[in-house]
């Protein structure tokens, strides 16, 4: 089957600090402990802290699975 760009599941580049708690279930502290570490990339936008989604993608990558 030929798939069309604009039919694959697009993931944004960034993603806010609320929506990067909504995405891990960390909570909003936690989150700005791992930007703070360096684990979590960001970039600022006049005002707005926005994370990298690939940052968070590979945070959770290397947690390992609790049920295995």
């Amino acid at each position: 089957m030929i798939e069309r760009a604009w039919e694959r599941k697009i993931e944004p580049l960034t993603v806010r600090i609320s929506t990067a708690v909504r995405i891990t279930g960390l909570s909003r502290s936690r989150i700005y402990e791992l930007i703070q570490s360096g684990d979590l990339d960001t970039v600022k936008v006049g005002r707005a802290t926005l994370v990298q989604y690939a940052s968070l993608k590979a945070l959770t990558a290397n947690c390992p699975n609790p049920d295995l």
